[in-house]
């Protein structure tokens, strides 16, 4: 196992940090006013919190604009919109396209299927066209990180059994290190970077409990991957790390979308431990990370 530099530089230095101080550490610089491409505004729809991303050369009366709606990591259990801020404001910088990040609510207090209910809210809101803004329907991504991506992941599925008009299905989706299966924590990558790699196995595990809180964890509304029909998905762009404990379930779904006909894009990034998109502060990885997924949402809705 070897790790990336920059991979390695956080986990020996995170350690050395106050609790306050971890949670920045490797993070990006707040964008300025100057450098911004888009202008957030915190807001309701559907009943559920959402910060959105406007872009700035958006006029009135030019016409709808392409959407991503966000959901953020955090192990169902924690993420905020401010911490992942920088993230979403990366995958639409300088793009004619709407971000709509979903502060769905959190486990243990609201454990499933609270947050899969509120990320198919805003979303059905957004491709039914009720949510009050500018958006082209016939152009609507999901995209999450983590549990994010858990979320975004069945949330699709769950919009393919919805019964809706041609113009309003998703037209792309964006899993990154998402979670597809929590009924399983013995896979070879569990296995061998469950323990000094970051996102540890005995962490997931808590994080499974608390969030699932006795359900059946093969229901595919909390792991995806188990799934009897994926056929009929939105084409999917899939981005991980080789040495996350979630890395052979990404890989996985990923082939199990593409065996059931859909069209698939999978990045695995060499040495890169779970969240690393969110450290541009200090990884080249994750800056490249998210042109990669720039370029495809770009290529997908623009």
């Amino acid at each position: 196992m070897f790790l990336h530099p920059d991979a390695q530089f956080y986990i020996d230095t995170l350690p050395t940090l106050s609790a306050e101080e971890q949670v920045n550490f490797g993070k990006d610089a707040p964008v300025s006013e100057a450098d911004a491409t888009h202008v957030a505004t915190d807001q309701d729809i559907a009943g559920v919190s959402v910060r959105v991303y406007t872009p700035l050369t958006a006029k009135a009366g030019a016409g709808d604009l392409p959407c991503l709606v966000y959901f953020h990591g955090g192990g169902w259990s924690g993420g905020t919109l401010n911490m992942i801020d920088a993230t979403v404001r990366s995958l639409v910088v300088g793009l004619p396209i709407i971000a709509i990040s979903v502060d769905y609510r959190l486990a243990p207090a609201h454990p499933f299927p609270a947050a899969i209910d509120d990320a198919f809210a805003v979303v059905s809101a957004v491709l039914d066209g009720v949510s009050g803004l500018s958006i082209d329907t016939s152009r609507v991504a999901i995209g999450g990180d983590s549990a994010g991506g858990n979320i975004a992941a069945v949330t699709a599925q769950q919009l393919r059994e919805r019964a809706v008009d041609s113009a309003s299905v998703l037209a792309h989706q964006v899993l990154i290190f998402p979670v597809t299966d929590v009924s399983a924590t013995d896979t070879p990558s569990y296995l061998t970077f469950g323990k000094d790699c970051y996102l540890t196995k005995e962490a997931m595990e808590r994080y499974i409990e608390q969030y699932a809180d006795g359900h059946d964890r093969t229901d595919p509304r909390l792991s995806p991957l188990r799934a009897s029909d994926l056929s009929g998905l939105p084409p999917t762009t899939i981005v991980y790390g080789e040495c996350d404990v979630l890395a052979h379930e990404v890989r996985a779904y990923g082939q199990a979308l593409l065996e059931a006909g859909n069209s698939v894009t999978m990045a695995e990034f060499k040495g890169q431990i779970h969240a690393f998109i969110n450290l541009g502060g200090i990884s080249a990885d994750a800056r490249a990370a998210r042109r990669f997924i720039r370029a495809e949402l770009e290529a997908a809705l623009c």
